[in-house]
């Protein structure tokens, strides 16, 4: 790898490099990490499973079903760089593999807060599921309002070359948390608004926090009431 790398140095320093030796480059660099993307897309597509079937098996039981919906995402290149960066870390490979744990994300959203803690046990039932970390900031939410149960798992995907563990992060919301959390990220990347219009819309979203979790409430208070009702009248 290293004398492959010197000598289209050398030749790049000489005004020699072709386009073939640029595409040959490119792709002597590039094939590790789209192999290792590669193993974050099939762990997405583990762990989207694992909850659709949860959701399915519930619906066959004569339940509810608790998964409104389920979206899943890669972080892309320039994030994981830049949070490598920010970090201290070093920009290798195995570095990404050892210190970034959310490049593959899940993001499971339901009707009730019952029923993200509910899936989430039995997520975590499962034997190959491995909880890393947990941070659940539905009970204790961020200042800027925003509430969803976070965690980051450990689950194996099995490839051509055998087996391999991988970390995904599961993101757990209700839909009016999802529904708030995406017009807080639209406000957070808005660079071009004044200072002061920036400052009223965050505090309104703070209002707007606080008013979706009340709905949250009680919207599981109406569905245990009409459970309670089903139930007594059996």
């Amino acid at each position: 790898m290293i004398e492959h790398s010197r000598l289209n140095l050398e030749k790049i320093n000489a005004g020699q490099m072709t386009a073939a030796d640029f595409f040959e480059q490119f792709h002597f660099q590039m094939t590790p990490f789209l192999s290792l993307m590669s193993d974050y897309e099939c762990a997405i597509l583990e762990v989207e499973t694992k909850f659709r079937v949860l959701n399915t098996k519930l619906a066959i039981n004569g339940e509810e079903n608790p998964i409104e919906s389920i979206k899943t995402r890669i972080k892309s290149p320039e994030s994981i760089v830049k949070k490598l960066e920010s970090r201290g870390y070093p920009i290798t490979m195995d570095s990404v593999c050892e210190n970034i744990r959310d490049i593959a994300g899940v993001r499971v959203i339901c009707s009730f807060i019952d029923d993200i803690y509910r899936i989430e046990k039995l997520l975590l039932q499962q034997d190959d599921v491995i909880l890393i970390s947990r941070k659940d900031y539905i009970e204790n939410p961020k200042p800027s309002g925003y509430r969803s149960l976070h965690l980051v798992i450990k689950t194996p995907i099995f490839t051509e070359t055998g087996k391999k563990e991988m970390y995904v992060e599961v993101q757990m919301r209700t839909i009016a948390m999802d529904f708030w959390a995406s017009l807080e990220h639209k406000l957070r990347y808005k660079k071009d608004l004044d200072p002061q219009i920036l400052h009223k819309l965050s505090s309104e979203l703070e209002n707007c926090a606080s008013q979706s979790a009340v709905l949250d409430r009680k919207m599981q208070n109406i569905r245990n009431s009409i459970n309670q009702s089903n139930d007594d009248s059996k």
